[in-house]
């Protein structure tokens, strides 16, 4: 194995461990979709949250019951509608829609058996007719009430999976078919949970199927990884506006049910769950990928504490050297060592994400009112997500907190990048004393310069 493999493989088994060591105890809600229990990789998902059990991650799970909802009543010839996403029925209907939640909710407690893991199926769920609105009566639909919590709470300490059929009791007994997926935010946002999982087939958020916003980064297969807040709601503004294109049907329904399923991520994290995932169950380890890395596989939404710039400490110089590594080896980055990092603490800054070093850079302050910006290297896998940008963007404001009036850079690959950045071209002459005197001729770096308006 060649060096950059391995170091590509102790970087995975590194996120791995300090993940592990994250979401010890953390309750983790998976919704999953219909479909996903018809996939030839439903037995593998299932293995996978049987894993992330194991690696300590208290887990619920709610299953979609549509489809199989659909084949019972057309088996027993019972007509119903949907308005509004939401079946409606005569109350002939109840017994079947039970029997059809119960058999999905006895599937995957029979799977997660099959590997080793206790899961129990109960009633926690108190619920309400939906009623009448509009003058449409809903008939047996209804409308979560209140959960049971201590009993999921003392379910979940005991070690075992609490699984939810899409069916709720009313006081006197009577049951109601509820929305699976409003059901898994009710329960996260009542266990404040700090994960929300939606497990869909076919649910890649990319450029094939939406319209992405400039200021939302991408991963290297040019998916959307984690979105705040306020961009959801501008990814969410731009897509609802294209809802009346001709768009195929088929891309239209899934583009539909994403938006919803985003919309409900959003209202889960505004009331208290940590991060809320959108989930591609067509892919195989996608569960254990989104959990165990900070780019995870589907999109996560997030209200705070995901990534952040902060002033470089001492324990961040292995990773701040590591991420230097490849840019040095390309001759972009000169080398620094350990003790060079050391006395210059103070100079840099990090980007972390959940944790890991994912960008460096520094801005060394000279006499005149001039300072470098200097050692800029971003995570490769990590590129597309405007971290660059937002690390300039931080070092330049503070340069005009310090009375800085201009900012220069050397570079000797990257020149067009600094442009993009209103950077201009100027000689070694117009650098420092100090810094001239560095400078290296055989390495013959450009200088660029930055005027600044200080504050």
């Amino acid at each position: 194995m060649q060096d950059s493999e391995i170091n590509k493989t102790a970087r995975n088994i590194r996120d791995v461990i300090r993940y592990i060591k994250r979401f010890h105890n953390a309750i983790a809600i998976i919704y999953l979709d219909d479909e996903v229990l018809d996939s030839p990789l439903f037995s593998s998902h299932l293995r996978d949250i049987s894993l992330i059990h194991q690696a300590g991650l208290k887990v619920v799970v709610v299953p979609g019951a549509r489809k199989r909802i659909d084949q019972i009543l057309d088996n027993s010839n019972i007509k119903w509608v949907f308005k509004n996403d939401v079946r409606i029925t005569t109350e002939d209907a109840i017994p079947q829609i039970k029997m059809a939640a119960f058999d999905v909710s006895n599937i995957v407690m029979t799977g997660l058996a099959s590997h080793q893991i206790t899961a129990t199926i109960g009633n926690w769920v108190r619920a309400r007719a939906k009623g009448i609105i509009d003058g449409i009566d809903f008939g047996t639909a209804g409308e979560i009430d209140r959960l049971q919590i201590d009993a999921i709470k003392t379910t979940l300490e005991s070690g075992f999976v609490p699984i939810f059929p899409c069916i709720g009791w009313s006081s006197t007994g009577k049951p109601y078919n509820i929305s699976s997926i409003s059901l898994a935010a009710k329960i996260a946002i009542e266990l404040q949970a700090d994960k929300l999982f939606f497990m869909i087939t076919d649910s890649e958020i990319t450029f094939k199927n939406f319209s992405i916003p400039e200021k939302i980064g991408l991963a290297e297969d040019f998916h959307i990884p984690a979105m705040n807040l306020e961009e959801l709601d501008d990814f969410l503004t731009i897509n609802e506006k294209e809802e009346n294109k001709t768009i195929e049907h088929s891309i239209l329904t899934k583009r539909q049910k994403i938006i919803f399923l985003l919309k409900t991520a959003r209202l889960a994290c505004k009331n208290g769950v940590t991060r809320s995932h959108i989930i591609n169950a067509s892919t195989d380890g996608s569960l254990p990928c989104e959990i165990f890395s900070e780019l995870g596989s589907g999109t996560m939404i997030y209200s705070s504490n995901y990534g952040g710039i902060r002033t470089m400490t001492q324990q961040d110089i292995p990773s701040v050297l590591a991420i230097m590594r490849p840019f040095v080896q390309s001759k972009i980055l000169l080398p620094r060592t350990d003790l060079e990092l050391l006395e210059k603490l103070s100079d840099y800054i990090v980007y972390e994400i959940d944790g890991g070093i994912r960008a460096c850079s520094a801005l060394h302050i000279y006499t005149d009112n001039q300072a470098e910006i200097a050692a800029l290297a971003v995570d490769s896998a990590f590129s597309n997500l405007g971290i660059g940008p937002k690390m300039m963007d931080f070092l330049i404001k503070r340069a005009k907190s310090l009375g800085i009036t201009k900012i220069f850079i050397l570079t000797t690959q990257t020149a067009d990048w600094f442009e993009k950045l209103h950077f201009v071209p100027a000689s070694i002459s117009d650098l420092p004393e100090s810094r001239r005197s560095k400078w290296n001729k055989e390495r013959n770096s450009k200088v660029y310069v930055l005027e600044l308006q200080s504050k």
